[in-house]
């Protein structure tokens, strides 16, 4: 399991720079707690980001449909919802390197707007 137990200020300026690329706050914070690569489980998440429990849910459904995270059911003693723990699918730096080319793309795609809209106003 992770040992990290708050966010660094290097966190916080990772989670800025995913803010800028376009990654929603909550998905930021997310997976910059999992960045390290350890199994973590839903109730530490929700205590290093603020994050309520169904925020923390929304998040790992749209990150297990990008397949960024994988999520592993924990058996609890006794009764009462099971324990979800997750993990990063890939490298940190994989996730990284995906927003990366969704940015590039966006790029291009304007630059290919202004384009198109220079020659209609010639």
């Amino acid at each position: 399991m992770s040992a990290k137990t708050s966010l660094t200020k290097k966190d916080e300026q990772i989670i800025d720079h995913l803010v800028a690329a376009s990654i929603p706050k909550n998905m930021a914070k997310t997976l910059t707690v999992l960045s390290d690569g350890e199994e973590t489980i839903s109730v530490r998440i929700e205590g290093i980001t603020a994050l309520r429990q169904p925020e923390v849910s929304i998040v790992m459904q749209d990150l297990r449909v990008r397949r960024w995270v994988k999520k592993r059911d924990l058996k609890k003693e006794g009764k009462g919802r099971p324990v979800h723990a997750y993990k990063l699918a890939m490298p940190f730096k994989k996730i990284v390197d995906s927003v990366e080319k969704d940015e590039r793309k966006k790029i291009k795609d304007i630059e290919a707007n202004i384009t198109a809209l220079k020659k209609l106003v010639k």
